[in-house]
């Protein structure tokens, strides 16, 4: 076969690469919900070493991976990515990621150096709150030192999965995570009783490390050569180069958003660092489920069609697959609203009431993420990072502006946080789409709405079942534990669905096809093995 060629029998479908990375990303979900968990029944929430200051030692580290380097790892760099293979041969396409790779890890690792040297003044950039608690401070502090190099790892990781991904290959991109966070978790029970929450610090190094050994065994079968060099007069290369400022600047608008919501949380009460972060994490879950799994899996679809001429072609993925995920997200997001006592109290095993009330203003902001991961790729399918970080200038001003406005001790308190990004991601989301209609008049058809007022009237009547199954199984005043507080949420998701499917087929929807098709072919095999 041609070098400049996929092949097509190692090439996943939307629908199965989806599933390996639907699968995978609920499995690190529930492993990053556990950690979560454990780092609030093995830490106090305040008071000396408090899970605060294990809160606020990622966000630089975060904010500088995300801003410097995100953005090229993959919208930045996989198109290009993608033109440069099927252009001039896979060759080709190992120099300008090992070009990528090598610029950014410059780059990374001189940050590196700059967080271990300014880790304190960092520190009390992002949570100023913590210099009236020198044992937090002194924690915070260790804690970043830690994590210093892993923006470098993570870097590392990210080109060779974007290569992965061009080519079609998910395995190892999709596991590769679980195990950051299972290093996470055994550090808590090697250093709870020693050195304490600092420790974690030390698991997340760790974790990096695992994360791109994992990772690294994705290219052995695709002949990937690393060199030493950058081709700073390459043509793809210096596209990549011009793509990754919009996008950098993009994701370090939202880093700078969670840098001001540390900042505002850690000048409320004790606690509000952790609080808003657990609510947050909790939120994040049909994000990475739905809207991240997803929106990968379709990207190098995109891409390629694009690559191919044919933009008819990618104007019906796109809209199928947005379709999809609106049909997913919109139950997911009522069962969450309905569900959120239950949630905060499975993540706090005592409880947190003041967590379930941020969860129940996050709702309206995790389905407009959701639909954002893939809008957004509309726009990085086309080479266009600009666009998207004009958006995200607007409105990441307007969140600063709302959340130092509604987070005040007079108005919603640290839940203003959760109120402001419930309105900035649904004035977002919306400006994106008028842009995408400008610009394409015959995107949004008649078909398109029909479905989505179907796929609304559908989820109207989940919001109903939802809302009769809670009724009849309420949190209980002593509802304690994984299994008793799973069980009860469990069955009302389940019945939730079922309805949500089942009128979804009444009503004609295409995005339950799939559901029964599997649901078939799985009881043939089924049938088949008992004969």
């Amino acid at each position: 076969m041609n070098e400049t060629s996929v092949d097509k029998k190692k090439r996943f479908s939307i629908g199965n690469t989806a599933a390996l990375l639907i699968t995978t990303a609920l499995i690190g979900q529930l492993l990053g919900f556990l950690r979560t968990k454990l780092v609030n029944a093995n830490f106090p929430l305040t008071g000396p070493h408090s899970t605060d200051t294990y809160f606020a030692a990622f966000v630089i580290p975060d904010f500088f991976f995300f801003t410097l380097a995100a953005g090229a790892l993959g919208v930045a760099f996989m198109p290009v990515l993608s033109d440069r293979i099927h252009k001039y041969g896979r060759r080709a396409g190992w120099e300008l990621a090992a070009s990528l790779m090598n610029f950014l890890v410059v780059i990374m690792a001189i940050v590196g150096v700059v967080i271990i040297v300014f880790a304190k003044p960092l520190i009390l950039l992002v949570a100023p709150g913590l210099a009236d608690h020198p044992e937090q401070l002194h924690d915070a502090t260790t804690l970043m030192r830690f994590l210093a190099f892993n923006p470098l790892l993570f870097t590392i990781s990210g080109v060779l999965t974007s290569v992965q991904q061009t080519l079609g290959r998910f395995f190892f991109f999709a596991i590769a995570p679980l195990f950051y966070n299972l290093a996470i978790i055994i550090s808590i029970f090697v250093f709870k009783d020693n050195i304490g929450i600092v420790g974690l610090g030390i698991g997340a190094m760790i974790g990096a490390i695992l994360q791109l050994i994992v990772v690294s065994l994705g290219v052995f079968k695709l002949n990937y050569h690393w060199r030493p060099k950058i081709m700073w007069g390459n043509k793809e290369f210096n596209t990549v180069l011009r793509n990754l400022p919009p996008r950098a600047i993009d994701q370090g608008m939202d880093q700078i958003n969670n840098v001001v919501e540390t900042h505002i949380a850690s000048n409320l009460v004790s606690g509000s660092i952790s609080n808003f972060n657990n609510a947050y994490v909790l939120s994040m879950a049909p994000t990475m489920l739905i809207g991240q799994a997803i929106s990968t899996a379709a990207f190098p679809k995109l891409n390629a069609r694009l690559s191919q001429g044919r933009p008819d072609l990618f104007r019906r993925d796109f809209l199928m697959v947005l379709r999809a995920m609106i049909w997913i997200a919109a139950p997911l997001v009522v069962i969450g609203y309905f569900g959120r006592g239950y949630l905060a109290r499975m993540i706090y095993a005592q409880g947190n009431p003041e967590v379930a009330i941020i969860f129940g203003f996050l709702a309206v902001a995790i389905f407009f993420r959701i639909m954002y991961t893939i809008m957004s790729r509309w726009f990085y399918a086309q080479k266009d990072t600009r666009t998207p970080l004009y958006i995200s200038l607007f409105t990441i001003g307007l969140n600063v502006v709302l959340a130092f406005t509604l987070a005040r001790p007079s108005m919603y308190g640290v839940a203003g946080l959760a109120l402001a990004q419930s309105i900035v991601t649904t004035v977002e989301v919306t400006i994106m789409a008028i842009v995408m209609v400008i610009r394409d008049h015959r995107l949004f058809d008649a078909t398109f709405w029909s479905g989505v007022w179907r796929i609304v009237s559908v989820t109207g009547f989940t919001v109903v079942t939802t809302f009769i199954m809670i009724s009849f199984f309420p949190l209980g005043a002593e509802d304690r534990g994984f299994f008793v507080l799973g069980g009860k949420l469990l069955l009302v998701t389940a019945v939730a669905m079922s309805v949500h499917v089942a009128l979804s087929a009444l009503f004609g929807l295409d995005e339950v096809k799939p559901v029964f098709r599997r649901i078939r072919q799985f009881a043939l095999k089924t049938i088949n093995i008992g004969d």
